[in-house]
């Protein structure tokens, strides 16, 4: 069992940052590979970034790529979202499964989001 928990988000001007944290307890962290997600509202859930296991690999939404940041450490993964963007106004999450690839959207174990609000 993995329980997660996200924080950072907020409210923050057109081509602004955040760095949205979600910290980990439970059993292993390194054994997870690590996933941001995100949904606005009347839309469904979208994948943002993953993050493989040990670190190695990343992977990103088209949308996202050049602006925001997956990494991790021993306790934590993290998502550094620059240029931010009215469209990027969603709830994140963060999920963990054993291995991720850009396609995998079923994570084993998911936290209870944070608001990210863009405005222009």
């Amino acid at each position: 069992q993995v329980q997660l928990v996200e924080s950072g988000g907020g409210l923050v001007q057109a081509g602004g940052s955040l760095r949205l944290s979600c910290a980990a307890s439970g059993r292993t962290f390194s054994s997870y590979g690590m996933g941001w997600f995100r949904q606005a509202p009347g839309k469904e859930r979208e994948f943002v970034a993953a993050i493989s296991r040990g670190g190695g690999y990343t992977y990103y939404a088209d949308f996202v790529k050049g602006r925001f940041t997956i990494s991790r450490d021993n306790a934590a993964v993290y998502l550094q979202m620059n240029s931010l963007k009215p469209e990027d106004t969603a709830v994140y999450y963060c999920a963990a499964r054993d291995i991720v690839t850009p396609t995998t959207t079923r994570y084993d174990y998911w936290g209870q989001g944070t608001q990210v609000t863009v405005s222009s």
